[in-house]
């Protein structure tokens, strides 16, 4: 009787996982191992590279090489895993009901879910979300054929226009760009696809834009700038000073000359911060020597070599762009660290 339970239990949350967009991980049970998991998104952006980073900078199994030896330099006896998902708000939700032990977020998703404000707005506040880390910027991307007719966001009116899916912290950034230039989804031949999909879609002439909010380089932007000729349409002048005003969490931002293939200048746009986010319900040890082992000497070098936003991930831009609480284990170690003030 009791086994079955177990396994009664076990397909509940396994079921709970596909329903908010992550993918689940079999459950192993073992006494001198911990498993935190890491929600992410799509294979095609930054957050999961950037997962698969941190999951290894954490993790040090039992039996691992020592630190000084080499071996791995996380919290002993944690395995972590990043699993794909949805995005953000997919993943905040996750954290909020416990079904994943972490995941990133942008800042703004993390703010309005926590305070059950913005999108979340008559929504029950996911009141028990904390954070571990500001990691970098994330570029909000729009993304179009290098001979398309769109060279602003308002060219985009009765065009075939994907917004990401449902779950997605890009899509709640487009509806507020549209917005800011008087349009919304009614104005264009909307779809709601997954950046690889729309990616594929745009390529085959099937799309005429998309937009995309990842840290730059995007992998699958990348793919589909070597096989195809894109363009990125700025986001900028009066309409994206609207969104700063209206929004805390955007800032002005430019995705460099260079970036992509055939990208021959600057493009002006608006970025969010990417958050690190977990829950109260993780106890304060644990997250403490997540935190630590994320500002440890190796994960600085893991970082620095296994991807260009890495670089960017940084102990003195840890608390930047934070708006809701941090989780009291992190602010334990900044305030060891000296980077928070008693």
């Amino acid at each position: 009787m009791r086994s079955r339970f177990h396994r009664i239990i076990l397909f509940v949350a396994v079921v709970a996982l596909h329903v908010v967009g992550i993918q689940p991980r079999p459950v192993v049970a073992q006494d001198d191992m911990q498993f935190f998991r890491i929600a992410t998104a799509g294979r095609v952006g930054t957050y999961f590279p950037i997962g698969g980073l941190l999951s290894t900078a954490i993790s040090n199994p039992p039996g691992s090489r020592a630190c000084d030896q080499g071996g791995a330099c996380g919290v002993p006896g944690l395995v972590a895993t990043a699993l794909t998902s949805n995005g953000s708000v997919a993943n905040v939700n996750a954290i909020g009901f416990g079904l994943v032990e972490s995941g990133f977020s942008q800042s703004d998703v993390a703010y309005w879910a926590q305070t059950g404000t913005g999108v979340f707005l008559g929504k029950k506040p996911i009141e028990n979300l904390r954070a571990i880390a500001n990691l970098y910027p994330e570029s909000l991307h729009l993304v179009t054929a290098r001979n398309a007719e769109i060279k602003s966001v308002t060219d985009l009116a009765g065009k075939r226009v994907s917004l990401d899916e449902p779950g997605s912290g890009t899509l709640v950034e487009a509806r507020i760009v549209l917005s800011a230039y008087e349009l919304d989804e009614r104005d264009l031949d909307t779809e709601y696809l997954a950046p690889d999909k729309a990616a594929e879609k745009l390529a085959n002439g099937e799309l005429d834009a998309f937009f995309f909010v990842s840290g730059f380089p995007a992998e699958g932007i990348e793919k589909l700038a070597a096989r195809f000729p894109i363009r990125l349409v700025p986001i900028g002048g009066e309409p994206a000073q609207e969104v700063i005003r209206q929004n805390r969490f955007f800032s002005e931002h430019v995705i460099p000359a260079g970036s992509y293939e055939g990208q021959e200048a600057d493009v002006e746009t608006l970025s969010v911060g990417a958050l690190w986010l977990t829950s109260t319900e993780q106890s304060d040890d644990l997250i403490y020597g997540v935190t630590k082992a994320l500002w440890n000497e190796a994960s600085r070098k893991l970082l620095d070599e296994g991807h260009a936003k890495g670089r960017l991930i940084a102990a003195d831009t840890a608390l930047a762009n934070i708006a809701i609480p941090l989780h009291p284990g992190a602010e334990r170690y900044y305030r060891e660290a000296g980077l928070l003030s008693n």
